[in-house]
């Protein structure tokens, strides 16, 4: 089973991505609304993907995906964008991750987006 970590600083957003992925067959192993718990629990859960908002408090989505492909290169990550944030998405892909899904959530292209990451 492919586990999954959510960080959004949103609860409703998180709700809505937990729901569409446990609805498919994945594991979410935990749920994170900053970028500094999303390194935290990513040491220790040690999730197949991480879904990340770019926009949060504390530590933003492009500094928390730095931090996380230090630790693991080879980790999987998938930015959550709302619309017009295409720089922050490039800054993002840069930085380290591997596709970027737009919100609000659509199901088809979030499980899409893992499969294309997990191979």
């Amino acid at each position: 089973m492919i586990r999954v970590l959510i960080v959004d600083d949103a609860a409703f957003m998180r709700m809505m991505i937990k729901d569409i992925l446990v609805k498919n067959g994945f594991e979410v192993v935990g749920e994170a609304n900053n970028g500094i718990k999303a390194v935290e629990m990513y040491k220790v859960e040690k999730p197949d993907v991480v879904t990340m908002d770019i926009t949060m408090p504390e530590m933003d989505g492009i500094q928390a995906v730095k931090i996380i492909k230090e630790l693991d290169p080879d980790a999987k990550i998938i930015m959550c964008s709302a619309m017009g944030q295409q720089t922050m998405v490039m800054d993002a892909i840069k930085a380290g991750a591997r596709d970027f899904v737009v919100k609000p959530f659509q199901t088809d292209r979030v499980l899409e987006s893992i499969k294309k990451i997990i191979g």
